[in-house]
């Protein structure tokens, strides 16, 4: 058999808060990295074909019909299968880790009738290049060893090899049921004794997990069942033992199908740090948040000269980019990368982000660790030496630096927010240098970041283009959203940036990004403009832009980074934590009592840099 999920929103995810698997409405599980989310994967079918890894779990019945949904409020999938003989319900999780051993488990339940079903097993590690040798131990557990790496497979349903396959045919009747654990393990263990928990209790166990921790969630206003779900799915990108939270569980699903724009998401971006605090904290996570808070300090810890945009899952630096040749690519969208040369680039935002990062965290009571305050001192000192040089911008470009508008006006963030902070905590530090440099920043931002002609500010100095990332200025307290500048610049951004109704990063076209063009919508900037909306007191196309954003997910409240309008299809890497967060936050700033942009454009008021 040979079914591939063809559609990025056909997957549903699932997770254990260290790695992640992609399950298709088929009953495969195409994606796996395993034993962390930016291991390699053992299952890449997302990226080639079956023979390259996956786990299919269906009716032998290729006409059976499939609908699915989380388990309320948790992150365990239901697939419920429909044949002419009968139906069943596959059950898939992945238990969050008590220790060191990762486990994927399925559980088959029959509900009506009677239907035969079908296993096939292909586990091919190293991105699937590496065959594994299988073994069986004893009755109902066989292993699979490549070099480091071994699985570990529990079931009493017979299985045997075929084609450098693991196959199953068994017949399930109402109201039986048949388990499956896989287990991940270092191929030096013995396999005999690791410890593979009951796998009805590991469901038990799970779904008490998931909620009991959504049930701490603070929420008010409409909108909380999509805002729940989304924050589940934070929640499963975020890495249990280290606190980091990363951007997506794959790598190379296209922004354009067939394109080359395929990156690798599976590493933590300073530039989410903001909003991911206020995302976490005002939904009521403050211990998310601090672990959050406390990744990012690890993180940029050392010289300021050395701070990274990104960083691995526990602060690693080296993020290499390198391709995987054998593996065809989503739809064929090539190459296949692993790891990401961004991590070197020189984007100014940043220093913003982590300043402004700080100080929400201050502001909403988690307490500083001794030395932060001695560390923003150290950024603000090479801010100081480095906010007028050219970089390469909040969206990565690939063609040369530019003076990018965006990362003038975070450096502006930076030194206002370490003003306030100060102010309001009595900290020590050169404060009228840092309102001397804001007042210049705001100048040269005003005088050559604004087009008098286009009304509107612009992607940089100079340029004629447009940008998203300018829609966050009023959040940002940089201009009240009632200035005429700011106005011009939303209206022209509807003008020339919005596709069918929803929001480009820039037009890729004219822009020199050192790529070819084409890309679907960022959804997480149509979410900036439902803020926009609503900073500037457009409530209804705040409320109806955003009502289609939550329709764009796909049936298990799912998005992906991008949405391709010509198609109807999700697009990118999948699912995103920056469009789920940006969900959150919009959604808060609709009808929670706590909005983030309220919480971000306090900078306007006595003690701003202006």
């Amino acid at each position: 058999m040979s079914r591939v999920s063809r559609h990025i929103e056909d997957y549903g995810l699932i997770g254990d808060c260290e790695s992640a698997a992609l399950v298709g409405r088929d009953g495969s599980i195409d994606w796996l990295c395993w034993p962390r989310f930016d291991s390699d994967a053992c299952f890449a079918a997302l990226l080639g074909g079956p023979e390259h890894g996956r786990w299919l779990l269906a009716p032998s019945d290729t006409t059976a019909q499939s609908t699915r949904s989380y388990r309320e409020d948790t992150l365990i999938l239901e697939t419920r299968f429909q044949t002419e003989s009968g139906s069943v319900l596959v059950v898939d999780f992945m238990p969050p880790r008590s220790g060191s051993a990762s486990d994927l488990m399925r559980l088959v339940i029959g509900e009506r009738g009677v239907v035969p079903m079908h296993l096939e097993l292909v586990v091919r590690f190293g991105y699937g290049v590496a065959t594994p040798w299988v073994t069986r131990i004893n009755k109902g557990v066989w292993t699979a060893v490549a070099g480091p790496d071994m699985v570990v497979l529990h079931t009493d349903v017979p299985v045997h090899g075929e084609n450098m396959k693991s196959v199953a045919h068994f017949t399930v009747e109402a109201g039986q049921k048949f388990s499956f654990a896989l287990t991940y393990a270092r191929s030096h263990h013995d396999p005999v004794a690791i410890q593979v928990p009951d796998v009805p209790d590991a469901l038990a166990d799970t779904e008490l997990f998931w909620k009991e921790w959504i049930g701490k969630a603070r929420l008010t206003g409409r909108w909380q069942t999509e805002v729940k779900r989304s924050l589940i799915t934070l929640r499963a990108l975020i890495h249990q033992g280290t606190g980091g939270i990363i951007a997506a569980p794959t790598t190379s699903l296209p922004e354009c199908i067939g394109g080359t724009r395929n990156w690798d998401y599976r590493f933590c971006w300073l530039r989410d740090a903001t909003l991911t605090l206020l995302a976490l904290m005002n939904a009521g996570f403050l211990e998310e948040a601090k672990a959050w808070r406390n990744w990012l300090l690890r993180a940029i810890a050392g010289s300021p000269r050395d701070m990274q945009i990104m960083y691995g899952v526990a602060g690693e630096r080296r993020l290499d980019e390198w391709e995987l040749p054998w593996l065809p690519g989503y739809e064929q969208s090539q190459p296949v990368r692993v790891g990401n040369a961004a991590y070197a680039q020189l984007q100014i935002d940043v220093f913003g982000e982590v300043m402004d990062a700080i100080h929400q965290a201050r502001a909403n009571g988690l307490a500083p660790l001794e030395a932060t305050w001695n560390m923003q001192l150290a950024l603000l000192a090479h801010l100081a030496e480095i906010w007028d040089k050219p970089d390469y911008g909040i969206w990565e470009v690939r063609g040369p630096p530019q003076h990018f508008t965006y990362s003038k006006i975070m450096a502006w963030v930076a030194f206002d927010r370490a003003v306030q902070d100060a102010e309001r905590y009595r900290l020590q530090g050169p404060v009228e240098e840092w309102r001397a440099l804001c007042r210049r920043i705001h100048a040269q931002v005003c005088e050559h970041g604004y087009n008098e002609r286009l009304n509107s500010f612009v992607q940089a100095y100079g340029s004629e283009q447009l940008d998203a990332s300018l829609l966050l200025i009023p959040e940002l307290g940089f201009l009240p959203p009632e200035d005429p500048r700011i106005t011009g610049t939303i209206r022209a951004i509807e003008s020339r940036l919005m596709r069918d109704g929803l929001v480009q990063r820039y037009d890729t076209a004219a822009t020199d990004d050192g790529l070819p063009p084409g890309e679907g919508a960022f959804l997480a900037c149509s979410f900036w403009l439902v803020d926009a909306y609503a900073m500037c007191g457009r409530r209804d196309e705040a409320e109806a832009l955003f009502e289609r954003l939550v329709k764009l997910s796909n049936d298990l409240g799912l998005l992906a980074e991008q949405f391709d309008t010509a198609t109807g299809r999700q697009i990118g890497n999948f699912p995103q934590g920056f469009s789920h967060l940006s969900l959150i936050n919009s959604a808060f700033n609709l009808g929670h009592r706590d909005k983030p942009v309220e919480q971000r454009s306090r900078a306007v008021g006595p003690s701003a840099c202006l």
